[in-house]
């Protein structure tokens, strides 16, 4: 947004925008990158490994990509937080079956990239202190909301967003996924949930030139959250809701691993989930980059026992239309598209890009208990495998003034899957 100064230091580094040549050092690779599909794939997202390269001993240096006199957008993130980069991120348009020969060289100076992905996190330590701006937490069972007292955590917990669409995580206990709705492509203010003192305040709930707060979560697990369905049949919540003063969860983790012009990564460790006499332990990542109304969320869980079921959560608070199921691609796409913000004031898409060979089929949440108003997407995800899938939310209001068409909204949607199926082949020479 017009005016915005970020309060933190970036974890991930920031590349540059154009390249001084005098500030570069020796080129390092070729990097041959190959559109293997017949389809345009605009704004690709493509992970390097670090090993791939073979320059590695240039860790305190920037990379630049450059393409034809252009410089791809991209960044390093440190993903183990040993210190150390592990992958080169980057971004770019492909046509179909389009091939790319970057030149990678390395640049001692950080000129800044353009901001197109955040991620943000304040706290305070007490009632009546102020919020500050952080990297990680740690929150134990006895430290939720009701117990507290207070809310410790701007806007309930960390947000990500990119230039489309933004969302927040409530930290505080919940754990439950929700949508910011953007009007401009700018990063949204800092101050973003707190007053001028300093103070936690709900000052997303009126709309601004930014967007607002859209989405109604309830006692629901939002948009993408998870849960478990347990072999004795029973239902449960990954958290707990505003109410309660004890958590399921014995201590929950949370890092922001990476923040970059092109990449934000948020992680999760969730310690000692109770859920029906037993303890499992469960991870979260989030990974946003430009481009898409949405972003790749990650989970595992460790201890499952025999019949056992790993949950994904698509919130249907104020849906009064069909839920959509179609495949596209790699996934099959569960689509709501209805008036599903605030007192139905405006029409939101939202859906669930799940991968196919994971799919098996949906339930409806209860209308009462921990976790209600949500379509349940069941996985066969076995003990402590990953499951990766993309939460996407599309706003009347947004940049993308077709999202008020259900039409548009599936297309949009299905197009979107067959382009995260399509394969970049990535040579290093």
């Amino acid at each position: 947004m017009k005016g915005t100064i970020k309060l933190y230091v970036p974890i991930a580094f920031s590349i540059l925008v154009f390249a001084n040549a005098n500030a570069q050092k020796k080129t390092g690779n070729t990097i041959v990158l190959k559109n293997t599909s017949s389809l345009e794939l605009p704004q690709k997202a493509i992970a390097i490994k670090r090993k791939q390269l073979s320059s590695q001993n240039d860790s305190g240096k920037y990379p630049i990509l450059i393409y034809k006199n252009d410089t791809i957008p991209a960044q390093v993130n440190d993903l183990d937080s040993d210190g150390k980069w592990d992958e080169l991120f980057l971004v770019t348009d492909f046509a179909p079956k389009e091939e790319k020969k970057a030149v990678l060289s390395w640049s001692d100076t950080d000129p800044k990239f353009t901001i197109r992905t955040s991620a943000r996190f304040g706290k305070r330590e007490g009632k009546n202190l102020p919020v500050h701006p952080d990297t990680q937490e740690v929150l134990l069972a006895n430290q939720v909301l009701k117990k507290l007292g207070y809310q410790k955590y701007q806007t309930d917990g960390p947000t990500w967003e990119n230039d489309k669409v933004g969302f927040r995580h409530y930290l505080d206990g919940r754990n439950c996924k929700d949508v910011f709705g953007k009007k401009t492509p700018g990063i949204t203010p800092e101050d973003v949930g707190i007053n001028s003192k300093g103070e936690v305040e709900d000052n997303y709930h009126v709309m601004l030139d930014w967007g607002r707060d859209i989405f109604p979560v309830g006692s629901s697990s939002g948009l993408g959250g998870f849960a478990l369905l347990t072999s004795d049949n029973k239902l449960h919540r990954l958290g707990i809701l505003a109410n309660d003063t004890v958590n399921n969860i014995e201590k929950t983790t949370f890092k922001i691993v990476s923040e970059g012009p092109e990449n934000s990564v948020l992680n999760y460790k969730y310690e000692n989930w109770e859920a029906s006499g037993n303890k499992y332990q469960a991870e979260e990542t989030a990974s946003i980059w430009p481009g898409m109304y949405g972003y790749k969320n990650t989970v595992s869980v460790n201890g499952l026992k025999d019949n056992d079921t790993v949950l994904i959560a698509l919130s249907n608070i104020n849906n009064q239309n069909p839920l959509q199921v179609i495949d596209s691609g790699d996934f099959v796409c569960l689509i709501q598209h209805d008036k599903l913000t605030y007192e139905r004031q405006w029409i939101l898409g939202t859906a669930i890009l799940f991968p196919k060979d994971l799919y098996k089929g949906y339930i409806e949440a209860p209308k009462k208990g921990q976790l209600t108003d949500s379509y349940l997407i069941k996985t066969s995800a076995k003990n402590n495998q990953q499951i990766s899938y993309y939460p996407i939310a599309g706003w009347e209001l947004s940049a993308d003034k077709g999202f008020k068409d259900s039409a548009y909204f599936t297309s949009y949607v299905a197009t979107l899957a067959k382009q995260l199926s399509a394969k970049v082949k990535v040579e290093v020479k």
